[in-house]
């Protein structure tokens, strides 16, 4: 399970990561996404995309796969409800949290990037700093990327992941 305030570099990391375990990803702007544009819900989208990707992590990890969760994870409840998820299934949850400890660059990150989900609207640098985001209270692997590589950043993540592919 993947989080981190946007333009850390969480998705690009939990996209390496998913594809060198073959595993099933699951990213919740994606879900959100689609969910605006079925035209079915008459407001926000609320908790739906997450409740989605639960539930779709769920069927995978029953099925013995790996699932790799990409998402903000603002919440101490959202964390905890994807371990339960993993609990639930009898697998094991890995939590990652990615940050990137140079103001600079992250700011630059969150400007310069391009939007990759066709409608999805990027935060701004204000967004990001005004954004709910409680503090991690668990042992979770946490990932800087500040000044480092993606090949950097992943070959630590794997290296003390301890999940076989």
């Amino acid at each position: 399970m993947f989080g981190g305030l946007p333009g850390t570099g969480k998705t690009t990391l939990a996209r390496a990561v998913a594809a060198e375990w073959a595993a099933v990803y699951i990213r919740i702007d994606t879900l959100e996404q689609a969910l605006r544009g079925s035209g079915v819900l008459a407001g926000g989208v609320g908790p739906a995309g997450y409740v989605l990707g639960y539930a779709i992590a769920r069927d995978n990890l029953l099925l013995g796969r790996n699932v790799v969760a990409d998402s903000v994870n603002p919440l101490e409840i959202t964390r905890h409800a994807w371990r339960e998820v993993a609990t639930a299934a009898g697998a094991e949850c890995v939590e990652i949290e990615v940050i990137c400890s140079d103001a600079g660059e992250h700011r630059r990150r969150v400007e310069t990037r391009d939007a990759d989900i066709s409608g999805h609207r990027l935060p701004t640098w204000q967004d990001v700093i005004e954004r709910e985001y409680e503090p991690w209270t668990r042992t979770r692997l946490l990932v800087d990327t500040a000044g480092r590589s993606v090949a950097e950043a992943l070959r630590t993540i794997l290296s003390r992941a301890r999940i076989s592919p």
